[in-house]
């Protein structure tokens, strides 16, 4: 079976439509390790519930010390390589990978992001194309996931799908509607991804 790690930094909603489609046999994969960022990630309560290994590796010491962001990678790849993954998907991790991480870790490494391609790069998507909407610029919106590649939400795009705005939409109901998507998108590309 092939084995994964998911990045995250948040909330974990995505990492829990991954364990979900795991249980229900959707996705034939094992969970082996959820890496996060931050230690309130919900996140982590999530892969513990489920039993799954969990690394929490901030950044702070490092910048607080004086070590570079490079020295961070390097070191979170080499905690993260002998687990011997196949996949490293990022759903929701709040950083950017340097070579460092990359290079050593030979692994292709995907992530989610909350826009179609070549749209609204960065941290705040979601409200970006809500706003951008409001002004006339955009119809409908979308989220994607793609290759990891060292500029931000630009790497070759593994799937995508749309999320149309209605009438009378809110941030709050484009918002859960689009979290809905990115559920079935991140499940149905880790499966294309690892061949499942």
């Amino acid at each position: 079976m092939k084995k994964i790690a998911v990045f995250i930094s948040g909330n974990g909603g995505n990492l829990q439509a991954l364990i979900d489609a795991t249980r229900r046999g959707a996705l034939p994969v094992e969970i082996a390790l959820v890496v996060s960022n931050r230690k309130d990630a919900y996140g982590l309560v999530r892969a513990q519930a489920a039993g799954i290994p969990t690394l929490y590796f901030p950044l702070k010491p490092y910048t607080d010390s004086g070590r570079s962001r490079a020295a961070y990678d390097a070191d979170l790849a080499a905690q993260v390589i002998p687990y011997g993954m196949d996949l490293i998907v990022l759903a929701g991790w709040m950083h950017i990978f340097t070579p460092a991480f990359m290079t050593p870790i030979k692994t292709r490494a995907i992530n989610l992001h909350p826009a179609l391609p070549g749209q609204f790069p960065g941290a705040h998507a979601i409200q970006d194309q809500f706003e951008a909407y409001t002004r006339g610029e955009i119809t409908e919106g979308g989220c994607m996931v793609h290759d990891v590649i060292a500029e931000l939400d630009a790497g070759p795009v593994v799937g995508q799908t749309m999320v149309p705005f209605l009438p009378d939409d809110t941030l709050e109901a484009f918002s859960a509607r689009l979290h809905a998507a990115e559920h079935r998108l991140l499940v149905a590309c880790v499966g294309q991804v690892v061949g499942v």
